[in-house]
């Protein structure tokens, strides 16, 4: 079955439960959110009442609770130390986000690496491995952290499988490390997505594909190795639509949620209803954003 989804909104008063009827207007069986702004550190407290409301729905519409992704915030760097107070701060910020993910009943909590900011790769690597056998010292959790591929711009670490995979191999709990491919940050990084399967086979060969648990199916904006990391919609990017649909349903990542992260239309519609039916008919309609809500 194909498991497809959005990035969807999650607040402080309706939490998981917003998060859910978001994902069920677009009419996904799956989806990805926040536990809070990711820009920024607040926080609510988590609300038993709306998990098990969410969790109602979400069992009435169809949606398994264990496909769902949490994305941890941008402010978590893992990398730098050069300000051991700010390194700090990262790793018990995200202590905090698996305690939140744990409590929302969730399972996976996708992290962007981090950027060395200057301290090199090799040393940007050692910090992000620290900071994960720290974080996962003493977390009894089964929430699994999954690193991004990431588009390479700036210091970013991750932006090679070879990284991810040094990174996750000295991490003493290995097993509660696993991947979340970027197909916009693949791209942008310098893979070719028409060639997918050598991807998947450097994959299985350094990291194993049972450890990558969820796909992000965003177009790109650029050209193919341009670092620069800037999302388009599904089929009208330079990856485009037929290379993207063949990812989506490649048989080797069959039963791992894809999460569209792709940009509003005009800056205020979500495009996410129109994008999974245009997925689900396997056609690709240059004409689709102008129906707004229309089935294919």
């Amino acid at each position: 079955m194909l498991l497809i989804g959005s990035h969807v909104a999650f607040d402080k008063d309706q939490q998981l439960v917003k998060s859910v009827r978001e994902a069920i207007s677009y009419g996904a069986n799956t989806f990805m959110f926040y536990t809070g702004a990711p820009q920024n550190t607040k926080r609510a407290k988590i609300q038993k009442e709306k998990v098990k409301e969410a969790r109602e729905e979400m069992k009435n519409a169809g949606i398994e609770a264990s496909s769902i992704i949490v994305h941890a915030p941008y402010i978590i760097n893992l990398a730098n130390r050069k300000e051991e107070e700010k390194y700090q701060f990262s790793i018990e910020f995200l202590k905090e986000e698996l305690k939140r993910v744990d409590a929302l009943g969730c399972k996976y909590l996708v992290l962007h690496p981090g950027s060395h900011v200057g301290e090199g790769v090799e040393k940007g690597i050692q910090n992000i491995q620290d900071a994960l056998n720290e974080v996962l010292e003493n977390d009894s959790s089964e929430v699994k952290i999954l690193l991004e591929t990431m588009a390479g711009k700036g210091t970013e670490v991750g932006k090679t499988i070879d990284e991810l995979a040094e990174i996750r191999n000295k991490v003493q709990k290995i097993k509660r490390v696993g991947i979340c491919l970027d197909t916009c940050h693949l791209n942008d990084s310098g893979y070719n997505l028409e060639e997918f399967d050598s991807i998947l086979d450097e994959l299985e060969a350094k990291i194993g594909l049972e450890n990558v648990y969820c796909v992000h199916i965003n177009d790109s904006k650029n050209i193919r190795g341009a670092k620069k990391d800037r999302h388009e919609n599904f089929g009208f990017g330079t990856i485009g639509f037929d290379t993207l649909l063949k990812i989506v349903y490649h048989p080797r990542l069959q039963q791992i949620p894809k999460i569209l992260e792709t940009p509003y239309i005009d800056h205020i519609y979500p495009p996410y209803r129109e994008e999974i039916e245009m997925i689900r008919c396997k056609k690709f309609d240059p004409e689709l954003f102008s129906k707004k809500g229309k089935d294919c």
